[in-house]
């Protein structure tokens, strides 16, 4: 599939918890926060930490819980161009 089949379906997809599979093998799970030209950003499932479940409080703006400037400091940025497989996951993994 091309980057522009994938950069669509990102776009489509976000605020979604989904598993992305690259052409190396590696396997990340996440919410879409965002997507751009290069590359899509992942917020990690269940990392937020203080037990306050799937959606959990607050920590994604500038300065708070740390993750960065835009909200994804500790997320997973993954170029569109190395995506072999993208799906979407049930609701049991949030």
């Amino acid at each position: 599939m091309s980057v522009k089949y994938y950069h669509g379906l990102c776009q489509q997809y976000r605020g979604r918890a989904v598993e992305i599979r690259t052409h190396h093998g590696q396997v990340h799970r996440g919410i879409i926060e965002n997507v751009n030209q290069r590359r899509v950003h992942l917020r990690p499932l269940g990392r937020r930490g203080g037990g306050l479940g799937g959606f959990g409080y607050g920590g994604f703006g500038p300065g708070m819980g740390g993750y960065g400037p835009y909200g994804y400091g500790r997320g997973y940025r993954i170029a569109l161009g190395t995506i072999a497989a993208l799906s979407l996951l049930p609701l049991i993994f949030w």
